[in-house]
C-alpha cells in the first residue's frame, strides 16, 4: 500500500494565557493526498483544574465542537467550514491567544488517516 503524507497540530488547552501553561485535548489531521481532515478530542476535566479551577468547560467544548464541525464542513459553524479542506486546515493551524490553541504543525505519512488520527489522540491527548 502506498502511504501518504499528512500533517496535524495538537490542539491545547491554555486555561491562563498569562501563565502558558497547557493540557492536549485534541488532535486534527490533514491528508491531501486521501481527502482527509479529521479532529479527535478529549477533555481531562481533572488536569485541566489542576491548572485552572475556574476553567470554563463549557467553552472549551464548543470550541472543540467548532472544530468538528471545521473538519466535516458542516457550514452552520460559520465560513471557516465553506473552504476546501487545505483552507479549513489553514484556518485550524493559524495560532491564536485564546484558550484553545493548535500546537506547531508536524507531519508524516500513512496508509490511514483515520487510524493514525486515533493513534496520534492516544500518544498526545489520552
Amino acid at each position: 500500500m502506498a502511504r501518504s503524507a499528512y500533517q496535524y497540530v495538537v490542539l491545547r488547552c491554555v486555561p491562563r494565557v498569562d501563565r502558558e501553561e497547557f493540557v492536549n485535548v485534541g488532535v486534527v489531521l490533514y491528508c491531501q493526498a486521501e481527502g482527509f481532515l479529521g479532529v479527535g478530542w478529549h477533555v481531562d476535566e481533572d488536569r485541566l483544574r489542576a491548572l485552572h479551577d475556574r476553567v470554563d468547560l463549557d467553552q472549551v467544548c464548543s470550541g472543540l465542537r467548532f472544530v468538528d464541525g471545521i473538519c466535516a464542513g458542516d457550514e452552520s459553524v460559520g465560513s471557516a467550514a465553506r473552504g476546501d479542506l487545505g483552507t479549513r486546515f489553514g484556518f485550524l493551524k493559524a495560532p491564536r491567544s485564546t484558550v484553545l490553541q493548535p500546537g506547531p504543525v508536524h507531519g508524516g505519512a500513512t496508509t490511514d488517516p483515520a487510524r493514525e488520527l486515533e493513534h496520534l489522540l492516544e500518544q498526545f491527548v489520552l
